[in-house]
């Protein structure tokens, strides 16, 4: 099922979320719903924030980075992740820039800059625990979503003065002045 996404200027999208319990019996279901929701939106990354569910889980599809002429990013065909009580335990490398986007800000991407590797403990969907280490655009990803069950979004990651010309937009977008092609959930939307 196709869940409605918070827009930017939600609470729930600046709460640091709260573990997930092994014992949730309704997780499997809202894993799948994530994943319809994502692909509806033509997203890469969806945080369950986003769905205005405070916990820490995230999913990816990161296979729209892979290109068959690029030999260095043949690995992300293959990146479809659930991340359930993730914990990153390194970031490494040198920062590099890259224009993202967020589901929940539509319209706008900015040049963020985060490092090239990072090092995360999780649990996937079976409950399984991992930890691995993930690069590149992998890496930009996780960090990207990670940022969201912490209560960040990569809007406080550009500079103070960028942010503050994109003031009036995100006041836009908060109150559901912006056109979308899927469906949001506006916090002050009349």
């Amino acid at each position: 099922m196709v869940l409605p996404i918070v827009a930017y200027g939600d609470p729930v999208l600046k709460k640091r979320a709260d573990e997930v319990k092994h014992d949730d019996e309704h997780l499997q279901k809202l894993i799948v719903d994530m994943f319809d929701t994502m692909y509806n939106a033509s997203g890469v990354g969806l945080a369950a924030p986003q769905i205005n569910k405070s916990i820490r889980l995230f999913i990816v599809d990161g296979s729209s980075f892979a290109e068959d002429d690029e030999p260095e990013t043949h690995y992300m065909r293959d990146f479809v992740h659930t991340f359930i009580n993730p914990k990153i335990i390194e970031e490494k490398g040198t920062e590099w820039g890259f224009n993202e986007g967020c589901l929940s800000i539509p319209g706008i991407r900015e040049e963020v800059f985060r490092k090239e590797e990072v090092k995360i403990h999780y649990f996937d969907e079976n409950f399984k625990e991992h930890t691995k280490t993930f690069h590149g655009f992998a890496a930009r990803i996780i960090q990207h979503e990670y940022d969201h069950i912490e209560g960040k979004l990569f809007v406080e990651k550009i500079n103070p003065l960028r942010r503050q010309l994109l003031k009036r937009r995100l006041d836009e977008i908060t109150k559901g002045d912006v056109d979308v092609k899927y469906k949001m959930r506006f916090p002050k939307k009349k």
